[in-house]
């Protein structure tokens, strides 16, 4: 096996172990309910689709070889450098970093975590202000946005431009649960004023 089986083998471990971490989490925290919890309407039911369909295709992306990019003349044009060792050094990195975040924000945020589509507070919830949390509020937001910004770097491709579309929706999200979570979770607003969002002591 050479080395771009095994890098390709690395990136795709991480995709699956991310989202074995969520399934398995989720289904030992099965248990808990939502206060005032309402039947998924049916955007979010669309979003959830999405998200699938989106994992899915970037788990086949990792299987496409760049070579084989190169040679197609359409899409080619999605490969950012010719000789891409560095950017794939420099992506591989971030990736590990993105990936590494959001797993330790995950298990760290344990039961008391909600799916993005539908985030609520949940019965006896609680602020979680250990690990990751003592220093910024979303975590996993900011490893998420880190692996897939190094994937796609990884893969030397330009769709990494696609994370700076994900960026305002992230903060719109971000600020969004925040609010909720102030009105309805007690010493949550304490919280904020001692962390910052995504980036430790600076935002």
């Amino acid at each position: 096996m050479n080395l771009i089986m095994i890098h390709r083998a690395f990136l795709l471990a991480g995709l699956i172990g991310h989202k074995l971490v969520w399934i398995v989490l989720k289904r030992r925290q099965g248990g808990r309910h939502v206060k005032n919890a309402e039947p998924l309407p049916l955007k979010t039911k669309i979003v959830k689709t999405c998200k699938l369909a989106i994992l899915l295709g970037i788990l086949a992306q990792t299987l496409i070889p760049e070579s084989w990019l190169a040679d197609q003349a359409l899409l080619s044009h999605l490969l950012i450098a010719n000789d891409s060792f560095n950017l794939v050094v420099v992506g591989t990195v971030l990736f590990t970093i993105g990936l590494t975040v959001a797993i330790l924000g995950r298990t760290q945020l344990g039961d008391n975590w909600s799916d993005i589509e539908t985030a609520q507070v949940l019965e006896k919830q609680r602020v979680v202000s250990r690990g990751l949390y003592r220093f910024i509020r979303h975590p996993i937001y900011t490893g998420d946005l880190l692996l897939l910004c190094g994937l796609e770097l990884a893969l030397n491709n330009w769709l990494v431009l696609g994370v700076i579309v994900l960026m305002p929706i992230v903060l719109r999200k971000a600020v969004q649960e925040e609010t909720m979570l102030m009105d309805e979770l007690e010493g949550y607003g304490e919280y904020c004023t001692t962390t910052k969002r995504f980036i430790p002591f600076v935002v």
